[in-house]
Formats: structure tokens, sequence, C-alpha cells
């Protein structure tokens, strides 16, 4: 029989790390997908590499959530067996990848964040999210860097890379709000020194983006509507498909072992 839908009891601790691990896996998977597809071979082994990088993130939260919580859930249970609903990454990488612009583009608006969030995360009071944080700032340095390379490829490159890069940004910018969100359990765990108020980076990710875009001649948009509801678990109508992709194997043949 399919594996059955896991139970999480989701205490502010236990939520903010699946927040967490959710971003990376979904991420991860997403580009995962460009895994023999990429424009070029070495573009092919970055994205699988940073693809790594974000799994080994994810499984590091998704086990540290399984020990908060103090039941049998373990990082495989709390990847593969949780309901779409349950899931609560941000709207942001969800998205498909689309053309090769959408895709860096995603992961800039991310990478910018996520570079500035584990660095502040470093001076955590929980001792094991403080180590997740230094590991993850490392690679999301690099995920930045390689991020903002193509960027300014793309953007000051041909008239097509041009206007591809630009639609992305124009896409994808109302799904970037959401990353500076906190409700009220996430907002006790800032005022315990276990989590950092992510509005506090705003500034800086702000700051980065436009030096990157400026170089790239594109431009950010003015817009300030923002979709939001991913750290609710409510999601768009991508995370479904991916999900039943990601979940396949574990739910027709749960419990196997290599």
């Amino acid at each position: 029989m399919p594996a059955a839908n896991i139970l999480v009891s989701e205490t502010p601790l236990v939520l903010y790390a699946l927040r967490r691990a959710d971003d990376a896996l979904i991420l991860g998977h997403r580009l995962s997908e460009w895994c023999g597809h990429a424009p070029m071979l070495e573009e092919d082994m970055a994205l699988s590499n940073i693809a790594l990088d974000l799994i080994g993130q994810a499984r590091e939260l998704y086990t540290y959530a399984a020990k908060a919580e103090g039941k049998d859930n373990d990082e495989d249970k709390l990847a593969y067996l949780r309901d779409v609903r349950q899931y609560r990454n941000l709207l942001l990488v969800e998205q498909p990848n689309g053309d090769f612009a959408q895709t860096l583009v995603r992961q800039f608006f991310y990478s910018a964040f996520a570079d500035l969030y584990w660095r502040a995360m470093m001076a955590s009071c929980d001792t094991t999210l403080a180590a997740v944080a230094a590991k993850s700032e490392k690679e999301s340095a690099y995920h930045l860097r390689h991020a903002s390379e193509w960027i300014i490829r793309l953007g000051d490159g041909t008239d097509e890379s041009h206007a591809r890069a630009q639609s992305a940004i124009d896409h994808l910018w109302a799904f970037t709000g959401e990353m500076f969100t906190v409700d009220d359990g996430e907002r006790a765990l800032i005022h315990a020194g276990i989590a950092i108020d992510p509005g506090t980076l705003r500034g800086r990710w702000l700051a980065t983006l436009s030096d990157v875009v400026s170089e790239a001649t594109l431009t950010l948009p003015q817009n300030d509507w923002m979709q939001q509801g991913g750290r609710a678990g409510r999601h768009s109508e991508h995370l479904g498909h991916l999900l039943s992709e990601l979940q396949s194997m574990q739910r027709t043949f749960p419990g196997q072992a290599w």
C-alpha cells in the first residue's frame, strides 16, 4: 500500500526548522531538474552541485526538526511523507524553472537573501542552528556569486538574453516579499535569540540586488505588492506536481533501503 501522510507536531522551533529545510529541499529539487539539460556541461555540473548543497542543508534541518519534535519522524519521513499543505517553503522556490534566465533570477533572489540570513544566524544561541548556519553561509556565498555573474552576463549580453532576464525579474519579483515576513511563533524565537528577524536584512538584500542588476543594465520593479502563503502551507499548483515526482518512490515503496 502507498505510504500514508505523517503527522508533525509543529511547535515554533519545529516549524521554524521545517520552513528552512523545505526552502532548501524544494529549490534543490528544482535545480536538479536541470541535470543533463543545462546549456553547457560546466553549468550542468554547477547547478547540480548547488542542488546538492541545498539538499545537504535540508537534511541537517530535517534531522534537527525531528529531534526537536521528539517523536518517531526522521529526515526521510519529513521530506517524503507530508501532504502538500504541510510544506512551508517560500512560494519563490517552488516556481518552475522556465528558461535559463528565470532559473538564475530565482536563484539570485533567494541566494542574496540566504547569504545574509545564514551569516546572521551564526550568532544564534541555538548551537545546532548556528552550526548549520556556519556551513550554509559558505555555500550560499558561492551560490550568490555564481548567480550574480550569470545575471550580469545575461543582462549585459544579447538583446534576447537581456529581454529574458528582465522578464524573469518582473515575473518573480512578487514572490520575494515572503522572505522577510514572520508570524507570532517565529517572533517568539527571535526574542529568545534563537532566530533572527529577516526584516532587518531587507535593506542590504535590496542593495545587493541593485548593484548587480544595475551592472547588468536591468531594472528592479517598483511594485510593492507581494504574493504570500507558502509559509502558512498555501501553495501554487506547481508544488503538488513537484511533490508527486519527489515523493513517488517513497510513497510507492515505503521504507525501502538501498
